[in-house]
């Protein structure tokens, strides 16, 4: 699964980031690396960006980017 297919409001962890060059360093550079917590906070009217919840911070990303993440479904927590 991929980051850009998870619905407002849920959560996942990050196990793979995709890309080349450019690309993969800067989506790694603004924190989105392997085993880390997302959450999807927004999403705007036309579906794209999308705004994300990670580390204490918002990140808002293109859903062409959010396609190069994979992620796993986290646990829910009750």
């Amino acid at each position: 699964m991929t980051l850009n297919e998870l619905k407002t409001g849920q959560s996942a962890v990050i196990s793979e980031v995709g890309g080349e060059g450019a690309l993969r360093c800067r989506l790694l550079d603004m924190g989105l690396i392997p085993r880390t917590k997302v959450m999807i906070r927004k999403v705007a009217p036309m579906g794209d960006p999308i705004e994300l919840f990670l580390r204490g911070y918002e990140l808002t990303i293109r859903l062409e980017d959010a396609e190069k993440i994979t992620v796993i479904m986290a646990e829910t927590e009750e």
